[in-house]
């Protein structure tokens, strides 16, 4: 078992796709151990610590990369099975900002009101107890929330030289801040450059579909990613798997085409799966699937379209990719 460690520095991180170097390079086959900072860079510590103050744009949702994988070219698919995702510390934070999320005023849509508090959660890690534990800012009021883990942002580098920030999600991936993208995942990605240069980061403690705010409970992690490339394939969007369901992705605004995306993408596989026509594929899945919100306050917003496989038989995605990299991932954590 080939085995990788990369603990970046706080200048060797990236927060962009494409128009960066890779830190190093990968076979397929690989387990990578990672570290990622939380989307702060690890300033905002305290309910004090105004991200405004604290924090420079554009210098925030940090990413751990980019990585090479060795024979990736355009037209290929690499495949990135999430083994595990660990709260790096025992705390993490949430906040809202003025002019970003869901329910306030933005720069796109104007109005009148003044815009929302500046204001900072933060909340303390217990992994004995898997929870994070939510503190109201103006009560004595706080509660459990289980811990469940999962990384806002991932994604390979853009086409034609493009550069993309890793705030915006796309075809490329990037933060499209699905609860879904939790371990015991793989997700798929096409292939757009040489080494398809992919990156990770945004950890989340716990997300609420949609992550309304505008934030999560953002967290440092420690992750174990094993990587494996297919060779010939392409994939349109981002695709993920895990053992009951396949998942699209969709990512544009409005959010009614990022839903249109998700779906359009999830009906397609299906088809390509079953060999049923687009017009069978379209009923089963318009009867079976499920539609989770990715993120509704990105620059770009972000829909995923869900289905069991129970219902597609017995169809097989890349010769059982999934079920081989979970397998070598516990072969790793045994």
């Amino acid at each position: 078992m080939n085995v990788v460690s990369y603990h970046p520095s706080p200048e060797e991180l990236s927060y962009t796709f494409g128009g960066r170097a890779a830190v190093g390079k990968v076979r397929p086959g690989t387990i990578l151990e990672i570290y990622t900072e939380d989307c702060f860079g690890g300033r905002v510590r305290t309910v004090d610590d105004l991200p405004s103050q604290v924090c420079e744009f554009p210098y925030l949702n940090p990413v751990t990369g980019p990585f090479h994988v060795e024979g990736a070219e355009p037209g290929d698919t690499l495949a990135l099975h999430f083994v595990s995702i660990t709260p790096a510390r025992d705390w993490a934070v949430s906040t809202t900002f003025p002019h970003f999320g869901a329910l306030t005023a933005t720069h796109t849509t104007a109005m009148l009101h003044p815009p929302l508090e500046e204001r900072v959660w933060r909340y303390d890690i217990d992994l004995e107890r898997n929870v994070a534990v939510y503190h109201a800012r103006n009560s004595d009021f706080s509660v459990d929330l289980p811990l469940d883990p999962m990384h806002g942002t991932v994604g390979v580098a853009p086409g034609a030289n493009e550069v993309r920030m890793s705030i915006t999600p796309d075809a490329h991936g990037g933060n499209m801040d699905t609860p879904e993208l939790r371990a015991g995942v793989t997700v798929y990605l096409g292939v757009n450059v040489e080494g398809g240069l992919f990156s990770v980061g945004d950890g989340h403690g716990l997300q609420g579909h949609g992550e309304v705010c505008g934030t999560a409970v953002e967290s440092a992690m420690n992750t174990v990613v094993a990587v494996e490339l297919i060779k010939g394939v392409s994939t349109p969007w981002p695709r993920l798997e895990d053992d009951r369901h396949l998942m699209s992705t969709g990512s544009a605004r409005p959010l009614e085409d990022a839903y249109r995306i998700s779906q359009h993408d999830l009906v397609t596989w299906t088809s390509e799966l079953t060999g049923l026509d687009t017009l069978d594929a379209y009923q089963l899945v318009s009867q079976a699937g499920q539609a989770p919100v990715g993120n509704v306050c990105d620059t770009n917003y972000t829909m995923v379209a869900k289905l069991p496989k129970a219902y597609l038989g017995r169809a097989s995605v890349h010769e059982d990719v999934h079920a081989r990299l979970r397998a070598l991932g516990s072969a790793y954590t045994s």
